[in-house]
């Protein structure tokens, strides 16, 4: 009798180990949506590895743009989202979608283009006055296309300058910021982009910034946790823990100290 009480206790055991074997190890598992600045500017190489190696959580990454991004957090196929269009996510927040939202960090638009720049707007600062002069010049703009946060921030700036190229100088590449810069180069056309970005990819494509300094050009980057009142499946914890960090001194400290070719291409904005 004692050894089958036995034995009934240590499957018991067994069975309550291995059923809670994946809970745990998804638990240690963050679903990440982000913009593809945040990835192809090589940021996230620098902060995801310092944060696992932290915590001992490993964060999956999925690059997109902000809309999209927004989207997966809406569907719970991600526990957190890192975005930059601020219109976007209040309204992600306003629904009830998200919590927990911070600042991160912040870097400006540019807005690049051929050096020979056909619709001389080199040297300006006025990004309305430069969209006026692309479209009436009938130069060609690469726009995102994606909804993502630059292509809400282009649609405004057409929408303010009451002007935009009209036919075939107005492609609508559906794509990421990468795909979109090499188009530019490729086609000789303007687009809009993040300096990040940029930067990584200025040595390949030969653009040259041509607008910037403007301040309807800035740039902020949030953190939003999935609301776990709406998706009751969602890592809530370790999104958690992923805020903490990227908006701690630690997280903020290699944020600020990310330098490729010795620029600094995104600025600490937790409040601290």
């Amino acid at each position: 009798m004692q050894r089958r009480l036995f034995t009934i206790l240590l499957s018991s055991l067994l069975s309550s180990l291995l059923l809670s074997a994946p809970a745990a190890q998804a638990q240690n598992i963050i679903k990440l949506s982000t913009t593809t600045s945040t990835e192809n500017s090589g940021l996230l190489k620098v902060l995801l590895p310092a944060f696992e190696a932290r915590t001992g959580m490993k964060v999956h990454v999925i690059s997109v743009g902000t809309g999209k991004a927004l989207e997966l957090a809406r569907n719970g196929d991600v526990d957190v989202t890192l975005v930059h269009a601020r219109q976007l996510e209040d309204a992600f927040m306003r629904e009830g979608w998200g919590v927990d939202r911070r600042d991160v960090m912040y870097n400006d638009f540019i807005v690049v283009g051929p050096a020979t720049d056909p619709a001389a707007i080199k040297g300006g600062k006025d990004v309305i006055a430069a969209f006026r002069k692309i479209a009436a010049s009938g130069a060609r703009f690469i726009s995102r296309g994606d909804n993502s946060g630059t292509d809400v921030m282009e649609k405004a700036y057409w929408q303010g300058a009451a002007a935009k190229p009209a036919g075939a100088s107005y492609v609508s590449a559906g794509l990421g910021m990468g795909e979109v810069l090499n188009m530019a180069a490729e086609m000789r056309a303007y687009t809009l982009t993040d300096r990040a970005t940029y930067g990584a990819y200025r040595a390949r494509t030969g653009l040259a910034v041509l607008v910037e300094g403007d301040q309807r050009m800035f740039n902020p980057y949030g953190i939003i946790a999935v609301n776990p009142a709406r998706h009751q499946g969602v890592n809530y914890r370790g999104a958690r823990a992923l805020i903490e960090w990227i908006t701690s001194g630690e997280g903020q400290a290699h944020i600020a100290a990310f330098r490729p070719q010795g620029e600094q291409l995104f600025f600490p904005a937790a409040a601290r």
